[in-house]
C-alpha cells in the first residue's frame, strides 16, 4: 500500500531539495573513515569487546532495564559506575543519562527557572538549545568565544545566571577559553556549565577533558561527558554536586520518564573507562596526524583548532556537496556540513581524524583536497 504524499510535509522537503540541503540516511561503506566521532577507534575495538565480555562474566547482563530508574530500572551496577565516573572526573556526584542529548535536555530544561538567565555561546549544540527552550528562563547568546560579548550579556542577566559552553565545539573543532570564562563567572557569580562531549577521551591527561586539564573542576556548576564519541559506546553523565544529582532525579524529565540504560550499556561504559585513560600512544598518534593535516592544507581556508575535528570552509551547499563527492570517489569518507546546520556562507567539510588513520591515508586526503 502506497499513500500519497502529505502536501504539508512535502513542501518543506521540496524546499530543502531546492536549496541543496536535503538530508538522507546512508549505510556504512568501505571508505576510509574521516567522518565518525570514534576518535580513538574504541567503538570498533576488539579490546573493548573483550573487556565487556570479562565484565559480563562477573555480573548478570540484561539487554533491558525493565523500567525508569525511579521504578524498576535502577540497579547496583549503574550506581557503582556513577561513583567511578565521579571519582575519575573529580566530581562530588554523577548521574547517567541515556544520551548526551537527554543529558543536556534534562539539565537545561529543569535547572534554570523563571526569572533566571542562560547565557550561551552561539555555537552550542542543538541539545542545549532544545533544553533551554523547554525552560522558563530567559536566554541570550554571545558571540563565539568572545569574552567582551559574554561580559555584556552576563552583566544584563537577571536571577540566577548560567553560562553554557562546549569545551570543544563539534562543528568548528576549536576550544573554549575556559580560564577566561571562569574568571567572568566568578566575577559575576554565574554558574558555569561545560559540555565536554568532544573532549572526553582525547583532551588532557588520561583524556579526562579540558576542565580537568586546566584544573577547573571546582569552578563548574555542571559538566556533561558523553560516551558516543571517543568513549566508543552510548550514554552520558552529568557531573556536579550531590545536591544537583538529587535535583535532577526529582525534576529532570528526560531522566524520570524514560527507561534506564540496560546493564549491557553500563558494561560498555565501564569497559571503556578502564581502557581510554591509558591510551596515550593513540592520543599521540592522533596529535601527529592533526599536525600533518594542518601543515598540508594550510593554503586552504582552515578553521582554527588543534583537535581531531578539522573544518575546511567551502561555502555554498552545492559546492560543498561537490567537493565531498570528489573525496568520496577517491575512497575517503568526508561529509559535507551544510546550511542550515551551519550559518549560510560557513558551509564546510567536517574532517575528523582518528588514531587509526595512517599517514598515507592522510597524505591522500591532503592531495585530493588540494587538487
Amino acid at each position: 500500500m502506497h499513500r500519497s504524499p502529505e502536501p504539508f510535509l512535502l513542501q518543506p522537503l521540496l524546499q530543502r531539495r531546492e536549496h541543496h540541503s536535503f538530508r538522507e540516511l546512508r549505510l556504512p561503506d568501505q571508505l576510509v573513515d574521516f567522518c565518525s566521532n570514534d576518535y580513538l577507534g574504541l567503538a570498533r575495538s576488539a579490546a573493548l569487546q573483550e573487556k565487556v565480555r570479562e565484565l559480563q562474566q562477573e555480573r548478570p547482563v540484561w539487554h533491558g532495564s525493565t523500567g525508569s530508574r525511579l521504578l524498576a530500572g535502577n540497579y547496583q551496577w549503574i550506581n557503582d559506575v556513577e561513583a567511578d565516573l565521579a571519582a575519575f572526573h573529580q566530581a562530588d556526584a554523577a548521574l547517567i543519562y541515556n544520551s548526551g542529548y537527554d543529558a543536556n535536555l534534562g539539565l537545561f530544561s529543569s535547572v534554570p527557572q523563571k526569572g533566571d538567565t542562560v547565557v550561551y555561546d552561539q555555537l552550542v549544540h542543538a541539545s542545549i538549545r532544545d533544553g533551554m527552550r523547554l525552560s522558563n528562563a530567559q536566554t541570550f547568546s554571545f558571540r563565539h568565544n568572545d569574552m567582551d560579548d559574554l561580559r555584556k550579556k552576563i552583566n544584563n542577566a537577571g536571577g540566577n545566571c548560567f553560562v553554557a559552553v562546549e569545551s570543544v565545539y563539534s562543528m568548528d573543532g576549536d576550544m573554549a577559553p575556559l580560564q577566561a570564562i571562569v574568571s567572568l563567572c566568578n566575577e559575576y557569580g554565574a554558574h558555569l556549565i561545560v559540555d565536554e562531549a568532544h573532549a572526553t577521551g582525547v583532551v588532557g591527561p588520561k583524556g579526562a577533558g579540558l576542565v580537568q586539564a586546566l584544573g577547573l573542576e571546582d569552578a563548574c556548576f555542571a559538566r556533561v561527558h558523553t560516551f558516543g564519541k571517543a568513549v566508543g559506546c552510548h550514554g552520558a553523565v552529568v557531573l556536579g554536586s550531590a545536591t544537583l544529582r538529587d535535583y535532577l532525579i526529582n525534576f529532570s524529565r528526560s531522566l524520570i520518564y524514560t527507561t534506564a540504560l540496560p546493564a549491557a550499556a553500563i558494561a560498555a561504559i565501564q569497559a571503556s573507562y578502564s581502557l581510554f585513560p591509558y591510551m596515550d600512544e593513540a592520543r599521540e598518534q592522533l596529535s601527529a596526524l592533526i599536525r600533518q593535516f594542518r601543515a598540508g592544507v594550510h593554503s586552504l581556508t582552515l578553521l582554527p583548532g588543534e583537535t581531531p575535528i578539522q573544518g575546511v570552509l567551502t561555502r555554498g551547499n552545492e559546492n560543498t556537496r561537490t567537493i565531498a563527492a570528489m573525496l568520496q570517489s577517491a575512497g575517503l569518507d568526508v561529509r559535507a556540513i551544510l546550511h542550515p546546520t551551519v550559518p549560510q556562507g560557513e558551509e564546510r567539510l567536517r574532517i575528523v581524524l582518528h588514531s587509526f588513520n595512517t599517514q598515507e591515508e592522510t597524505d591522500l586526503l591532503i592531495k585530493v583536497l588540494l587538487h
